[in-house]
């Protein structure tokens, strides 16, 4: 306990509150190293961290901020951005479905809380908002995304079967007491 009137209530606790754009290049950043971390060794063609890369996750934030209709949130330990999330309803989806386009966390801080943290406040929006349903896709060879989703409860969406060559695992999360 410190005497510091000033200091955090609890120093290196993880907060998630909505993001705003000056939160972009934080977020282009972890969403980087991010994809750097989980694909490499996987996908030996692939240039995850290439300048275009960047660009193109920079740009997809920035589009994401910018939308009316999405909700972007970030998580933050000791004022610095250490995960995002980014959901939304699309277009010609069922009532009552959301689907979940992002979530990442800075490799530094893997299996720290950060994204639970982030989950728990998606769900808790999606509740309050009266969603029944939470998609996602996952790249198929991310077993660390793919354990981290089986440990919030997320299934293989059995609406959506995979083609051979498939590259992403669609998982769906019920939210509604009946359907769990």
């Amino acid at each position: 306990m410190t005497n510091d009137p000033n200091a955090p209530e609890n120093p290196g606790a993880t907060t998630v509150r909505a993001a705003t754009p000056a939160d972009l290049d934080a977020i282009a950043d972890l969403h980087s190293r991010a994809r750097a971390t989980y694909y490499r060794g996987r996908l030996p063609d692939a240039q995850p961290d290439s300048p275009a890369e960047r660009d193109r996750r920079r740009d997809g934030w920035t589009r994401a901020l910018a939308r009316p209709d999405a909700t972007v949130l970030c998580a933050e330990r000791d004022g610095t951005v250490v995960g995002a999330a980014s959901y939304r309803r699309e277009d010609g989806a069922p009532a009552g479905t959301v689907t979940l386009h992002q979530l990442h966390v800075d490799p530094g801080c893997w299996r720290g809380g950060v994204g639970t943290a982030l989950h728990r406040a998606c769900v808790a929006g999606w509740r309050s908002a009266g969603i029944a349903t939470a998609r996602l896709e996952v790249y198929w060879h991310n077993s660390r995304a793919r354990a981290f989703y089986t440990r919030h409860g997320w299934r293989p969406d059995e609406s959506r079967r995979p083609v051979p060559d498939d590259t992403h695992l669609g998982l769906v999360l019920p939210l509604t007491p009946a359907a769990r």
